[in-house]
């Protein structure tokens, strides 16, 4: 899937992980917050769960939990999630040059992927010197671990929720 040499492949993701590190612990908590509020919204087990990995967007999540209680069309729930994420299209754009050369389906895995802070990393990290081994790699490394402490959080959060008192404003 990525490009270059294993060594350089491995360097960058573990780059990408170690860069991640400091906001991961806000991503779990922000991920918590969230399955608390999707299993408290009246959704199933099963819908939160659906909700979590398939749409992978925290605050089109939010957005849409009100409409959902209340029965809105889905249409509705549609057009605020889209317009919630149009920033993502932006993202993808600043991301042209790494997914480009890149075959659909790594691109669609790739796009999957995006999050706010795993984007400006990426930026911030291409402004730095030296220029990182490998840019997918990179970009994959923290990618992966947002991912990652994005579901952690948002699963604890829609097993725990019938556990966390409603007072804790969760």
């Amino acid at each position: 899937m990525l490009a270059g040499s294993a060594t350089e492949r491995r360097a960058s993701f573990r780059e990408g992980q170690r860069d991640m590190l400091p906001p991961t612990l806000g991503v779990l908590a922000w991920g918590l917050v969230t399955g608390v509020a999707m299993a408290k919204s009246g959704l199933t087990l099963t819908q939160s769960l659906l909700m979590t990995f398939l749409s992978y967007a925290g605050s089109a999540q939010l957005a849409t939990l009100p409409l959902i209680a209340a029965n809105a069309p889905f249409w509705l729930m549609l057009v605020t999630a889209t317009i919630v994420n149009l920033r993502f299209v932006v993202y993808v754009a600043g991301l042209r040059d790494m997914l480009e050369t890149r075959p659909a389906w790594q691109r669609v895995a790739l796009g999957y992927l995006v999050g706010d802070i795993t984007f400006v990393l990426y930026l911030a990290r291409l402004s730095r010197a030296p220029p990182v081994a490998n840019r997918a790699a990179y970009y994959l490394g923290a990618a992966t671990l947002n991912w990652t402490a994005w579901q952690l959080g948002s699963c604890i959060g829609i097993f725990s929720a019938s556990w966390i008192p409603a007072a804790w404003g969760l």
